[in-house]
């Protein structure tokens, strides 16, 4: 099976190496959790972002409806082309992952209390922390479904960089958060979609990590 990203060091004799499985558990908890931070960031600010997790979001302002619950759903159609494309040891670590995110983006709220938070901060260092867990789980073959799953697949099979088109796909769902959000709310949270992409753009390429799961 396929990484997610071609691995190959500055060492021609060096050898890719395998994740061992608490690797890959730590992983998932810790890549998750930041996650589930970065959105809790944006919960509290009214912010949006892109993907699944964006459409939840604003799913979640627009009827009072639990993110987790409704981002748990939404992926449940895209583990059929994980399962097709991608095979099953990768569609149940991204089935770990996002009920973890559904779970944790439920608890975090609970477990930490921010007073005030300014919402360029939030929209920048959120997006930093949802770009740096996805990268973890990327490159432990976990995703968070949908636009995951498809930009993954791409890069894979296509080489077309995973962070340049989940950042299309986020205009696009961010560009609907107009009909939703404040327009200052939706700038602030393209800026932080840039900040989230960038992140795996620059870091998720062959050559960057060596590393399998």
């Amino acid at each position: 099976m396929s990484t997610s990203a071609q691995p190959e060091s500055l060492d021609p004799t060096e050898s890719v190496r395998q994740h061992a499985f608490y690797e890959d558990v730590l992983a998932l908890v810790m890549g998750t959790a930041l996650v589930a931070l970065g959105l809790t960031f944006y919960a509290k600010c009214s912010l949006g972002t892109g993907g699944i997790a964006g459409v939840a979001l604003l799913g979640q302002y627009a009827t009072g409806i639990g993110f987790g619950t409704i981002f748990f759903a939404i992926n449940l159609p895209f583990y059929i082309l994980a399962v097709r494309r991608m095979g099953w040891p990768y569609t149940l670590r991204t089935f770990a992952a996002v009920a973890l995110v559904s779970v944790l983006a439920m608890l975090t709220p609970r477990w930490i209390e921010i007073g005030g938070l300014n919402p360029v901060y939030a929209a920048i260092i959120g997006g930093a922390l949802i770009g740096v867990g996805l990268l973890i789980l990327f490159r432990h073959r976990a995703g968070l479904g949908g636009v995951n799953i498809l930009a993954v697949y791409l890069q894979d099979n296509h080489g077309i960089r995973a962070g340049y088109f989940q950042l299309g796909v986020d205009i696009l769902i961010l560009v609907a958060s107009f009909f939703v959000l404040p327009w200052q709310n939706v700038l602030y949270s393209l800026a932080g979609a840039v900040v989230l992409n960038m992140i795996l753009a620059i870091n998720h390429r062959p050559g960057r990590y060596l590393g399998m799961s």
